[in-house]
């Protein structure tokens, strides 16, 4: 690790999993953006949500769970349904099981190998948004405002930017990501996640500190997208601006468009607002992501029909 390093001139990570000890390593050598400490929280939901509860930030009630007795225990005090997830190494509705019933538990416990959890209480939620925003190593703060985020089989599906709520609410989302920044010190990118319930509370469902698939869109939609954000600050460089060029709608492609063969590629690039994003992944399995399509229009309601459409073209849907 450390000949890597020295080879460059700062690391970072682009995902969560990365071991904290391989950035400990890398950092005793060259400077590590965000800190290892930052990817150490945020890889493992136990500490995380702890972090956020300490902080005094509005997270989603929890308890650990470290064998089945406790699981039985915190049924107890946070109630059903709640949703048991794996303290580490999940992401995309990987290491979750939801639980209705009492009767659930030894296959909720199952579920997560039995091993050390997280119990959270259900969220009756209004929408799912989330707040990309960058911070420099002298402190400046940038965002890319509140994205709308759908999901399907716990896999995000379509992003809308901005999110259609309440003024209020994007502002109060935006003003918890910069306090979660400045507390964990980034220097980079990160996405808070939120839920926004029927009241209009906030509350955190989890923190990516990295470019995020929910930012996607920025690559298109906005003057500096989230990837070169990033290197602005792990290489200390001014951060870019973050203006918005137009409303604009991302859906993500899955590997379960190439069921039917090669998607029709010619028919979705034949709408001309539509911009297509494949990764360079050689293999195309269901519910690996494969790139994404994003649409800008003068409202959000056509880039999300628009982007719709040419998803659909691809498999030889009208």
């Amino acid at each position: 690790v450390c000949d890597f390093a020295r080879a460059v001139s700062v690391v970072t990570f682009e995902f969560e999993n990365v071991p904290a000890e391989t950035a400990a390593a890398a950092a005793r050598c060259t400077p590590v953006r965000p800190a290892g400490e930052v990817l150490h929280i945020t890889q493992h939901r136990l500490r995380e949500k702890t972090f956020l509860l300490q902080a005094g930030l509005p997270v989603t009630p929890f308890r650990r769970v470290g064998s089945r007795e406790d699981l039985r225990r915190a049924v107890g005090e946070l109630g059903l349904p709640a949703v048991l997830k794996t303290a580490g190494f999940g992401y995309d509705g990987k290491g979750q099981f939801r639980i209705h019933s009492a009767d659930q538990l030894d296959e909720a416990w199952r579920a997560v190998h039995e091993s050390e959890a997280v119990l959270e209480a259900f969220i009756d939620f209004e929408c799912e948004i989330s707040v990309v925003a960058a911070r420099s190593y002298r402190g400046e703060f940038v965002h890319y405002g509140a994205t709308e985020n759908r999901h399907r089989n716990g896999i995000l599906d379509i992003s809308i930017a901005p999110a259609g709520v309440a003024p209020k609410v994007a502002r109060d989302a935006v003003e918890i990501a910069r306090e979660v920044l400045k507390k964990l010190d980034v220097v980079g990118v990160l996405c808070t996640e939120f839920f926004v319930c029927r009241d209009g509370r906030l509350l955190i469902n989890e923190l990516a500190p990295r470019p995020h698939n929910s930012g996607h869109v920025t690559f298109d939609a906005n003057v500096t997208s989230q990837f070169e954000q990033q290197l602005r600050a792990v290489c200390l460089l001014p951060l870019g601006a973050v203006t918005q060029l137009a409303p604009a709608a991302m859906v993500n492609l899955l590997g379960d468009i190439w069921t039917r063969g090669e998607p029709d590629w010619l028919a979705a690039a034949g709408i001309e607002n539509v911009k297509l994003h494949l990764y360079g992944k050689s293999e195309p399995r269901p519910g690996r992501k494969m790139g994404h399509l994003t649409a800008l229009a003068g409202s959000t309601a056509q880039a999300l029909a628009d982007v719709q459409h040419a998803r659909n073209l691809l498999n030889g849907k009208l």
